[in-house]
């Protein structure tokens, strides 16, 4: 199947009832095995490139790899800027093959971050290929506190901004190790009675599997991005590799037995999404 724009696979979600993972990729290991799971799982699936993984790959190669699995992948693949802090991070990403473009402006004031989203939305809409935003903002565990979205703001951003899919802070924290209680239903339900754009929740690695299943059937939540969970499970799976043998040195031996643990553990996430 040939690469997908965001757009493209998140309204039949939003339609379907049903919500696609945004998973975070740090290297040719993970992402490979992710769209090994999404085949696997019949689903599509959203390949993200954060900063710590454009500090580490440039994205012009990050476009390479992302947009080559695509092409050889049986279900859609979105290769997809995660936090585009300028709009010179978002030009370099759609130059490099890059079907979505998330500007991340949540730190601005509002007008700021509405008057720059818009113009990363135009410049992404002007080459046929989709655009996220933020409203509200999502912290950092161990970090930044979070501030909650609020309803008639996310309102005026959708409108103003024309994204296609909007990120919201409704309980949603990044970097969790372990599960939280769970999102707010309450200003979920506030924010799409405003407007029916397809919602995201970054730093969806807190959120309990049961309740990601159940927002993505009951309500406009399309999109989870899911990065630390995934991070865990290479982890886990590198060092019990390590201690099996610790005379190994070769990396592309190492590296190769992670493949089927991270493959799982992204079968697992693609399944908490419907």
């Amino acid at each position: 199947m040939t690469i997908a724009t965001l757009a493209q696979v998140l309204q039949p979600a939003l339609e379907n009832n049903y919500a696609v993972a945004g998973v975070v990729c740090l290297g040719w290991e993970d992402m490979r095995a992710y769209v090994e799971a999404a085949e696997e799982e019949n689903m599509p699936v959203i390949l993200q490139a954060g900063p710590g993984c454009r500090e580490h790959t440039p994205l012009p190669v990050l476009g390479k790899m992302f947009r080559y699995l695509a092409e050889q992948a049986t279900v859609p693949v979105v290769a997809h800027l995660d936090h585009g802090y300028t709009m010179a991070d978002c030009q370099q990403a759609l130059d490099s093959g890059f079907t979505s473009l998330m500007y991340d402006g949540s730190r601005k004031p509002l007008s700021q971050n509405i008057e720059e989203t818009a113009a990363v939305a135009e410049l992404a809409h002007s080459a046929n290929i989709s655009c996220e935003g933020e409203i509200g903002f999502v912290g950092y565990a161990d970090g930044e506190a979070s501030a909650g979205t609020d309803p008639d703001e996310a309102s005026q951003f959708a409108e103003q901004t024309r994204v296609d899919a909007m990120a919201i802070s409704v309980g949603n924290v990044h970097l969790q190790t372990e599960k939280s209680d769970g999102l707010d239903k309450d200003r979920v339900l506030a924010i799409q009675a405003k407007t029916k754009i397809p919602l995201v929740i970054h730093g969806g690695s807190g959120v309990p599997a049961e309740q990601r299943s159940d927002f993505a059937r009951n309500t406009h939540i399309c999109k989870y991005n899911i990065g630390t969970e995934l991070r865990m499970a290479f982890g886990d799976a590198l060092r019990s590799v390590i201690k099996q043998d610790e005379k190994q040195f070769d990396r592309i031996a190492l590296l190769k037995q992670t493949h089927q643990p991270v493959k799982l553990a992204a079968r697992a996430v693609l399944r908490s999404m419907r």
